[in-house]
Order: C-alpha cells, then structure tokens, then sequence
C-alpha cells in the first residue's frame, strides 16, 4: 500500500528504531492518547486493567525480569515477560508498563493506576484475577469506582431477561450487600451454561478415568499396594486435575496392617454455589450504587470484547514469543506491539462509526481477499513490460476502504521496463 519493500530493511535498522521509539516511550504513549482524544472526543471515566503475558525463546539469562510464572499460553517451560495494560471504555490505552513473568496480578493494580491521571470518580473494571479485598479497598480509598467479577457465585430467585447484541439471553437480579454497601448483580447465561457444564464434565470424565484405572489395578498383583504410594498417587491427580478434584470425596480402604490400599471409592459432591453445582452463574460487583444491573453488565463487557483485540496482539501483531534477550529491548518489542494495538483500535473506532462492528480478525480475512499483482507483457520496443495493479475490491472490502476515507486499489498502477541490453 505505500509502495515500500519492507523485506529490504535490515533487522538491525528496524531494532535502532525500536530502541530510539522506547527511549522515548512515556512522552510517546502519553502524546498519542492525548491525539486521540482529541480526534475522538473522549471523555471518558472508564479504565479498564488487565494483564497478559509472552515468553520467550530461549532462556533470557541476561534479562532481570524474565521470570517463570502462570503462563496463558500453558508455556511453563518458558520464561515470561508481563505486560500490565490500562485502557478506557473505548479500548484505547492510557498507560502500559512492563512487569516481570511471576509478578501477581493482585499486586501490579496500584502500581498501575499510581499516576495515570484518570478523572475524579473513574469507574476500574478489573479481571476476577486482580480482585482482592485490598484493592477493592484501595480502590476505595482512592476514591475510584469499581466493577469487577467477584470469585463468588449464587443462583437467582428473581431472574430478568437481558438480551445482548448478539440476541443471546442473559438472565440478571441486582441485590444490595448490607455488610459492605457494594452493589452485587447476579448473572445467568444459558449460553455460557453449556459451555462451562462441558468443559466439567470433560475434566471429570478424564480424572475418574484415571481413578477408575488406580482403582483397578489394586486388585492385580504385580501393582503397587502401597498405602503411600497409592495416597501419593491421588494426591497427583487432585493436582492435574484441580478444578474438579475438589469436589469429590474419595475414601481408601486399606489392610488390617494399615500398609496396603485395597479399595478406592470416590463419589461426586459438588460444592455449594461452585462453578460445578451452578454453571453459568456470575456475579458482578460495584462500589457504585447509582448503576442498574444492565448498565452494570453491559459495562463489564467492554473488559470481555477487548480479549480478541488482546488475542490479536498476542499474535498476528507480534507480541509473542521473545527472541531478543536484551531488557530494553525486549520492552520495546512488547511496546511497539502495544503501538500496533492502539492503530487497530483506531482503525475500529472508524469504522464502528459508520456502522462495521467487525472484529479485527474480520477485517482482515476480509481485505485478505484482494491482492497486488504483476501482469507481464513482452513489449513492442523489446524487453518486458512489469504492470502491478491491485485486483477490484470485493464489495465487503470496498466498504471497508469507503468507511476510512481511503481508495479501494491501494497502491495505485506502477509500471517498470526491463530491457537485457540495458537493465544487465
């Protein structure tokens, strides 16, 4: 689209220019989301925090801050780098900082939110993985609103319907907490019922397999009876398998000397108000009372749309996996991604005002459909004529490029002459 071969830059010039780009970092983000605000005319009391994180390849001795922690990418065997992310309701980001790989999630809210500026009364929507009884009152302390998902649930006893965009029902009940003046709603999704019952029943399909045959094999001789062994054994499973280990109850019957494990029964017992007993239940939790359960919910939801734009980032905008191993560098490798996020936003906001709510995976299978080619021809005064043109746009697409002010064949028509006897 801008007529440069970006395969011909070399990587060397490319990590001058990363290095050069987070020297100046703070002045740059901060710089960029004043512009936006001002191009969009936010005024918005939102900030949403969340977390994720990348690894790297390799084992990064020489950077302080990769760590080994709780990997969303189930790359245990990796070191990781954190990235601590605060943007408002729009999607925007308004601070981003680097954090080590083991950092917990409860601690890095203050840190973040220290400094950012954000208007008198801002309403934080936070992650279940961020909420503690400190930070709530934290939050409170430091006169914010909150809204964050409570690790707690509850069935409902008088249930509203909420339907969503996507026409998806979702049942809600707003209670009031007298015991510490927080507003609760309760959350029923059908949907998400369906999803969460079978994703249970898989994890405890796989650990009563693994019971069953533990249970089996004490009555064939070559197997290990040992009490310990067989406690040992149990107690492995109940790690592999946590979110529904702790729902059963399993008794070992052993010998009259107590050294050898004859039986092993084990029952079903979901907790009370658990995700096994109650699937689809959620509870949101606020701070401000002035707020109906719909607002509430349909607030909240700003954190859960922004995953695919963070899955984005993660991937097709290069955040992961690390191959630098240098600190500086390695910040800006995950900042510039950040750089690239706040584009894609951008380019969503523009679009969503002319009425596209396409994802951002959306848009770019959508464009994928149109191509620049080289069409050769043999000319009339010898040698080749080169003509690269882009292909028409499908209809989807050139909605895209109307939307954004842009020209539905990028890169215009450039045309090259190669003649032997004088190109060689």
């Amino acid at each position: 689209m801008w007529g440069y071969d970006f395969e011909r830059m070399s990587l060397s010039r490319l990590y001058r220019v990363a290095d050069s780009l987070w020297r100046q970092h703070d002045q740059v983000e901060t710089a960029l989301y004043q512009r936006l605000s001002t191009v969009f005319e936010l005024r918005d009391t939102i900030a949403l925090y969340d977390l994720t994180n990348t690894y790297f390849e390799g084992l990064a001795r020489s950077n302080p801050l990769a760590r080994r922690g709780h990997s969303k990418e189930k790359r245990s065997d990796a070191p990781l780098l954190t990235l601590g992310l605060v943007l408002d309701g729009q999607g925007f980001v308004r601070r981003s900082q680097v954090f080590a790989g083991n950092v917990a999630e409860k601690a890095s809210l203050q840190v973040m939110l220290t400094g950012l500026d954000a208007p008198a009364g801002a309403l934080v929507i936070l992650d279940r993985g961020i909420v503690s009884e400190a930070n709530l009152k934290w939050l409170r302390d430091h006169k914010y609103r909150y809204l964050v998902m409570s690790r707690e649930r509850a069935d409902l006893k008088q249930a509203t319907l909420l339907r969503t965009a996507g026409d998806t029902p979702v049942y809600w009940q707003r209670i009031e907490d007298a015991a510490d003046g927080d507003v609760r709603v309760l959350c029923h999704s059908p949907e998400r019922e369906v999803k969460e019952a079978a994703m249970t029943a898989l994890q405890r399909g796989r650990f009563e397999a693994k019971l069953k045959a533990l249970a089996d094999g004490l009555s064939r001789p070559r197997c290990n009876h040992k009490a310990d062994h067989v406690h040992q054994r149990i107690g492995r499973l109940r790690e592999a398998y946590p979110s529904v280990a702790r729902h059963y109850d399993i008794q070992v019957e052993l010998s009259a000397d107590a050294k050898l494990a004859t039986v092993i029964r084990y029952t079903w017992q979901p907790a009370e108000n658990s995700k096994a007993e109650l699937p689809g239940h959620y509870v949101l939790r606020s701070n401000d009372a002035s707020l109906d359960g719909p607002t509430l919910w349909r607030t909240y939801i700003q954190l859960t749309d922004l995953e695919a734009v963070f899955r984005s980032l993660k991937s097709e905008l290069g955040l992961r996996p690390i191959y630098h191993h240098l600190d500086g560098r390695c910040k800006a490798h995950l900042w510039i991604s950040v750089l690239a996020y706040q584009c894609v936003q951008f380019l969503r906001r523009k679009l969503k005002a002319h009425g596209i709510d396409a994802s951002w995976t959306t848009i770019r299978k959508t464009l994928a459909s149109q191509q620049r080619i080289t069409a050769s021809f043999n000319a009339a005064s010898g040698g080749t004529l080169h003509v690269r043109k882009a292909t028409v746009a499908d209809a989807e697409s050139a909605a895209l490029y109307k939307a954004l002010g842009l020209a539905s064949k990028p890169g215009g028509i450039s045309k090259r002459h190669f003649h032997p006897n004088r190109d060689l």
